[in-house]
């Protein structure tokens, strides 16, 4: 009869055998996968700036704590997931701390990696909230791309989260450019924007990451715009990403999108077009265009350049 402690301790030396060859198996599919993940600058200025953004472009979704983690392992403030679905392309975006519904720079980041891949032309997207559709095209060795955004939204924001989000930045309220009221924005994610009456209060911005995270998350703010209007069709701006684990993005083209559908929102004289300049007080000038319809709610058309890292 075998003896019951030496019976014990083989289950338990078995079980440890099979949870540390799950665990490596684990690790090898997210090192695999790291390998395979595309690396480009989206909305670049040229051959520099931009931000990054990962690709992993595949046949299946592996599970959901896995993307997490390759995510995490990126770094970039998103990295783009995408496998075949019928006539179009199921997308899912991962920050380095959280699934995020919608993200402009990794979108048109896909819109390059496919276009290089696949062919120039229209992509169809289905995301979590969403359908909307990206262009990729190839200029030698740039990219560009071109993105529908989800149909935009605004609201007035609360006293106590206005206030909350101006301590945060150290804000007065004559720093605040009123022809801009402060409001949550949406084009796909949910955003605060603060308008600056002065072009060196956003170079000036800074903010406790751990306060801002905490504010995001609880709020659901994927990013708070600061924006600074240099004329009507000529915008700066800066975006805390604390929400996924990020100081600052230097490119957000979902916000930007929320934004532009803002500004039409309010009557704004924007022209059709706006021209976004960001990332330029981190040293990573970024360049966005956003057009757009008179239509209320309509997709705003977000388009940049874009470079392989």
């Amino acid at each position: 009869m075998p003896n019951a402690i030496h019976q014990h301790y083989s289950l338990v030396s078995v079980t440890r055998f099979d949870n540390n060859r799950a665990i490596f198996l684990w690790l090898q599919a997210c090192a695999n996968m790291i390998q395979d993940i595309l690396r480009l600058a989206a909305f670049s200025d040229a051959q520099q700036g931009g931000n990054p953004a990962g690709v992993w472009i595949g046949e299946v979704f592996p599970d959901d704590a896995t993307m997490q983690a390759v995510a995490f392992d990126v770094g970039y403030s998103e990295t783009a997931f995408a496998v075949p679905q019928n006539n179009a392309w199921r997308v899912r975006y991962f920050s380095p701390k959280a699934e995020v519904p919608f993200c402009g720079h990794a979108t048109i980041a896909l819109g390059a990696a496919l276009a290089t891949r696949y062919g120039e032309g229209d992509y169809k997207l289905v995301l979590n909230e969403a359908q909307i559709s990206v262009e990729g095209y190839r200029h030698g060795a740039l990219m560009s791309a071109t993105l529908q955004s989800p149909p935009t939204h605004s609201q007035p924001v609360s006293h106590e989260l206005l206030s909350q989000a101006m301590t945060l930045f150290d804000l007065r309220a004559e720093d605040i450019d009123l022809r801009i009221p402060p409001a949550l924005i949406n084009g796909g994610a949910q955003h605060l924007v603060l308008a600056l009456n002065r072009r060196e209060t956003l170079k000036n911005m800074r903010y406790d990451f751990n306060t801002g995270r905490e504010l995001m998350v609880r709020e659901g703010l994927v990013t708070i715009l600061l924006a600074f209007a240099e004329s009507p069709r000529l915008f700066h701006t800066r975006n805390p990403f604390a929400f996924g684990g990020v100081y600052e993005d230097p490119a957000t083209g979902a916000a930007s999108a929320a934004f532009a559908g803002y500004l039409r929102a309010i009557g704004w004289n924007h022209g059709g077009a706006i021209d976004i300049v960001q990332g330029e007080d981190m040293g990573r000038r970024s360049r966005i265009r956003a057009q757009f319809s008179d239509v209320p709610g309509s997709s705003i058309r977000v388009s940049g350049t874009a470079r392989m890292l």
